[in-house]
């Protein structure tokens, strides 16, 4: 007899998970602490920081949960709230093409809340179940997420189905059985937030992935059944329809599908951006010299549009704009996440000039991969077309481990100096077979900023 996903969950033990798959963890502890970083300096997250010390604090005499990079205490609910708000409001964190969304945004923070509580409380957890409540929420997330995009009419956001990892890894941590975790799974399912997503693409805002309220409702929905709450079946992780996405649990890790990011921007402009990148540089291209930019992309794409936004909202959640920017600057990192950006007369007049094609062929192999292929035609008429391609980041065409630090670095660096950063760094690579690495780890990751 198939086990069943909650014994799973409640079964699995650090020796359990292969060393390929903690690979990928550490990886993401690193870079996913690099938007963190960046993140807590966005508007966003300051508002998020107040609503959860305003309305969301730590009972008193109740143990509470400090804020990534902040240190205040809130409840663990408020602190998983504002840490996805956090990582959400930098659109530079990991994924899964076809489960089209991100767990570590959601993933992350409530961990991370749920490990404070507990040792705020006396009962302390080491770097061994801290990364394997990682590993049971990235795999049950991204699990519910592809039965949910399977059975579901609606295209819903990360925060849907990020509720039910978050909630399993959850009641993994704070001790519940088979029966508990399998509760706590179906409540998240039933209270987390449907939100669809083409709504923020064509109507951007600070709502972002959904994760904000993904996070907060799988820490919630755990303690809820740990006091006996009742909400089972998790339709996207039991019963009939759910069986083909769970069939192979254990066996095989979607987690290995994993990708990461090295533009702040929505995955689906990546391979415009790399193609266009390319083409300058190859060819020598000086922005000055570019006529106009004819960019073929499978439909969501297209509806990434923003050939002129107003806010970076709308910048993240776009495709004309961030491709200007990286024919103009050579890069989008962290001066590009300025608002001034926005404003730059160079790239705005570009931006105007990308045309977006809705190519079929590209949107029926977007599936696990996402495709464009971009064509710039320069002032004197010479067109540059590059073959197409899928971005740089999927295992198909990973980063290497230098560029994922060098990413962390680029985002880190000026707001906890380079002692503190490399510190991070070097301890995420180690935070679950070196005695005492998490809980120097843990402590770096939530003092305040500290800028140089």
């Amino acid at each position: 007899m198939k086990e069943s996903f909650s014994s799973f969950v409640h079964g699995l033990a650090h020796a359990d998970i292969p060393e390929p798959v903690l690979a990928v963890l550490r990886r993401s502890i690193v870079d996913t602490m690099g938007v963190a970083c960046i993140g807590r300096t966005t508007e966003m997250s300051v508002r998020t920081a107040t609503l959860a010390s305003r309305f969301w604090a730590a009972g008193v005499g109740t143990p509470g949960a400090r804020m990534m990079f902040d240190g205040s205490v809130v409840s663990p609910a408020g602190a998983a709230m504002h840490g996805a708000y956090t990582l959400d409001s930098i659109d530079a964190h990991d994924g899964y093409s076809a489960v089209k969304g991100h767990a570590g945004s959601g993933i992350f923070p409530a961990v991370m809340a749920t490990a404070d509580y507990l040792r705020a409380a006396g009962r302390p957890i080491d770097g061994k179940t801290f990364i394997t409540a990682l590993v049971t929420g990235y795999e049950v997330g991204y699990r519910s997420g592809l039965c949910m995009h399977a059975t579901v009419a609606d295209y819903h956001t990360s925060g849907a189905w990020t509720a039910v990892g978050a909630s399993a890894a959850v009641a993994k941590l704070i001790g519940l059985d088979a029966e508990g975790i399998r509760q706590a799974a179906g409540i998240a399912e039933y209270q987390g937030p449907r939100s669809q997503m083409m709504r923020c693409i064509d109507y951007p805002t600070n709502l972002r992935d959904g994760v904000g309220w993904g996070a907060p409702t799988g820490v919630m929905s755990a303690l809820m059944a740990e006091t006996g709450f009742t909400g089972a079946p998790a339709i996207t992780a039991e019963g009939d329809a759910a069986e083909p996405f769970w069939a192979d649990l254990g066996t095989v890790w979607e987690i290995m599908n994993t990708h990461y990011k090295p533009y702040p921007v929505c995955r689906w402009a990546h391979s415009s951006i790399d193609s266009a990148h390319d083409l300058m540089v190859t060819h020598r291209l000086k922005a000055r010299e570019v006529a106009k930019v004819q960019i073929r992309t499978f439909h969501y794409a297209t509806r990434l549009a923003g050939h002129a936004p107003k806010t970076l909202d709308e910048f993240c959640y776009s495709i004309a704009f961030p491709v200007a920017v990286m024919i103009v600057r050579g890069q989008i990192g962290v001066p590009e996440l300025h608002s001034s950006v926005l404003s730059d007369p160079e790239i705005t007049d570009l931006a105007l000039r990308v045309e977006l094609i809705d190519d079929d062929h590209f949107t029926r192999i977007s599936t696990r991969q996402r495709w464009a292929q971009v064509t710039i035609t320069t002032k004197d008429g010479t067109q540059y077309r590059a073959e197409p391609r899928t971005p740089r980041g999927d295992p198909e065409l990973p980063m290497s481990d230098q560029e994922i630090s060098d990413k962390f670095h680029l985002f880190a660096d000026p707001l906890l100096g380079m002692h503190r950063a490399t510190e991070i760094e070097r301890l995420s690579a180690v935070i679950d077979t070196q005695p005492g690495a998490f809980e120097e780890w843990f402590e770096l990751v939530h003092a305040p900023l500290s800028p140089q």
